[in-house]
């Protein structure tokens, strides 16, 4: 497939589609914006700041066309009418996420550079799979990887912010995201008679694909002793306390769950 990328760039329609928006979620608007000073740190950590914040944009943005890919198979799989309704709120509550990010970073100083294909966002199942199991996929890869491995990171994150408007995204990302990371296993359960060995091995090849590119990145990582200043700035963990709340929130927050459901990765690892 010819590659064609494009910047990752955000806008605001206005007018009474904004204000309709704004209603849907005010507390975005109650947050302390306009409270970060750059100038208050080393040229270097604002840097980091600029880019770890787009590029934390960019994941909301890719979690919520996954969040709205998986709303539709859940509708097209029949699954119960509460847990579609409750799945329904996720892709706002994602691009809320985004706009947090986008404006966070824009009080860093704006924006690095992002390009991206955008017909690549995430992964897709086959289309030839029944939709339980095109469902399933999605679940799994979104959810009971994906974003059950995000809360407690992100929340571990919240805690070791030092400003103010930083820890308040953080805290409004993960009172959303803890909805988010129930519905994979409320999924699970309800599909559990419906799945057999087949579709449990699909499903473990899956998730064990998801997880060796989250393990992959975190390879990219250089750990490094904490940082008063970086947590400050950044209003994320230094690289040493992320990775070991990952690795461990990988075992009990993603491995343990699935194995306990028949799906077991680590056969595939």
């Amino acid at each position: 497939m010819e590659e064609r990328l494009e910047a990752f760039e955000l806008s605001l329609y206005g007018g009474a589609v904004e204000r309709r928006y704004r209603r849907l979620r005010p507390e975005v608007e109650a947050l302390p914006w306009g409270t970060i000073q750059p100038a208050r740190h080393p040229p270097e950590v604002v840097a980091a700041a600029r880019r770890a914040w787009t590029e934390a944009a960019f994941q909301e943005h890719r979690t919520g066309a996954a969040c709205a890919a998986t709303l539709k198979t859940l509708i097209a799989c029949r699954a119960p009418l509460d847990l579609v309704a409750m799945a329904s709120r996720f892709p706002l509550d994602e691009m809320v996420h985004v706009e947090l990010c986008a404006r966070l970073v824009g009080e860093l100083g704006g924006a690095v550079t992002l390009m991206h294909d955008p017909r690549s966002l995430i992964v897709e199942p086959a289309r030839e799979l029944p939709m339980l199991l095109q469902a399933a996929e999605l679940i799994v890869r979104n959810f009971c990887v994906g974003e059950a491995l995000s809360i407690p990171v992100l929340r571990g994150s919240w805690h070791a912010s030092r400003h103010p408007l930083i820890a308040s995204v953080l805290c409004r990302i993960v009172k959303d995201e803890a909805a988010h990371g129930q519905l994979g296993w409320f999924f699970l359960d309800w599909a559990e008679e419906r799945l057999g060995d087949a579709e449990r091995k699909h499903l473990a090849q899956c998730a064990a694909q998801t997880i060796g590119a989250v393990t992959d990145r975190w390879k990219t990582i250089v750990p490094r002793p904490n940082s008063p200043l970086d947590a400050d700035a950044l209003g994320w963990m230094e690289s040493s306390s992320y990775l070991d709340l990952a690795k461990r929130s990988l075992d009990t927050h993603v491995l343990e769950p699935l194995i306990e459901r028949g799906i077991d990765p680590g056969k595939f690892s």
